[in-house]
C-alpha cells in the first residue's frame, strides 16, 4: 500500500475520536489523521495518554473487508512501523517491541497503539489505528518507566524529528508494512518476533478480572501470548498487561 494521506491537525480532542466521527459521516480512508495537541488521548484499557507538544498523536482511518479478527492484526503492523521510524533515529540495537504492541527504547516505553473498529455504512469494518510516539518528551509518574526518543538519539541524527517528518515517515513505514501484511497475511509475525524479547520465559499476566503468573511459550498464530500456568494448563492471552523476565 502507498502512503496515505496525512492530515496535520493543531488541536483534537483525540486523533482516534476523529477517525470515528468521520468513519461515522461516511469517510472510507485511508488517512493519517494527526494533532499537535490531544486534550483527552487515550490509551488501551481506558487509560489516559499523555499528550506534549512536540509528540507524534496519529490515527489511521481505513476500511476493509477482512473480519475483525484478522484486522486485529494491523497492531502488528503498526508496531513494525513504529520500530522502523525510531531505527532512523535511534541506535536500531536499542529498538524493541513489547508484547503485544509498545515499543520501547532502551527497555523504556517510546509508543503505544490503540486499534479501534465499527461497522461503516457500506458495511465493511472501519479502522482507527491509534499511534502515539514520544518524539520530544516523556510523561512521569507512568506505571512503567517511559522514554522519548530525543533521549536515545544515534550519531546519524542530530536531533528528532518534526511531527511533520515523523508523520510522514511513519505513514510511509506503515505503507509498506500493510503491503506485506496483504500479500503474506501473518506471516509477518516472524518479522514482528524479531523485535519482541521475553516470549520464551517466566511472565505475569494481569488481566481485568485476575492474575496469572506462569511462562510465556511463545505466541499464537493469531499473536496471542502462549502462558502455561502452573498446573499445566495453557492460556492463550490476547490482551491485557504482561510483566515479562526481570519485571516479574
Amino acid at each position: 500500500m502507498a502512503a496515505a494521506p496525512v492530515l496535520i491537525l493543531d488541536s483534537l480532542d483525540s486523533t482516534n475520536a476523529e477517525a470515528r466521527r468521520r468513519a461515522e459521516a461516511g469517510d472510507v480512508g485511508p488517512l493519517w489523521i494527526v494533532a499537535r495537541t490531544q486534550t483527552a488521548g487515550r490509551g488501551r484499557r481506558g487509560r489516559d495518554w499523555t499528550s506534549d507538544t512536540g509528540n507524534l498523536f496519529a490515527t489511521l482511518l481505513l476500511t476493509t473487508s477482512k473480519p475483525a479478527a484478522e484486522a486485529a492484526q494491523l497492531t502488528f503492523v503498526a508496531a513494525l512501523a513504529v520500530a522502523d521510524l525510531l531505527d532512523t533515529y535511534a541506535p536500531a540495537s536499542l529498538v524493541t517491541i513489547k508484547w503485544p504492541n509498545d515499543v520501547m527504547l532502551a527497555g523504556q516505553k517510546a509508543s503505544g497503539i490503540l486499534i479501534e473498529s465499527g461497522t461503516h455504512a457500506n458495511g465493511q469494518l472501519w479502522i482507527g489505528c491509534g499511534i502515539g510516539v514520544n518524539l520530544a518528551h516523556a510523561p512521569v509518574g507512568t506505571e512503567r518507566p517511559a522514554t522519548s526518543l530525543a533521549q536515545h538519539l544515534g550519531p546519524q541524527a542530530l536531533q528528532a524529528p518534526s511531527v511533520e517528518v515523523a508523520a510522514r515517515a511513519l505513514a510511509e513505514a506503515f505503507g509498506n508494512w500493510f503491503g506485506r501484511w496483504q500479500s503474506l497475511g501473518f506471516a509477518l509475525l516472524e518479522a514482528w518476533m524479531r523485535r519482541t524479547p521475553g516470549l520464551h520465559g517466566a511472565a505475569i499476566a494481569r488481566l481485568g478480572h485476575e492474575t496469572l503468573e506462569g511462562m510465556a511459550e511463545g505466541v499464537a498464530e493469531d499473536g496471542a501470548l502462549r502462558l502455561r500456568l502452573a498446573d499445566g494448563s495453557l492460556r492463550l492471552i490476547s490482551a491485557g498487561d504482561v510483566f515479562f523476565g526481570q519485571e516479574v
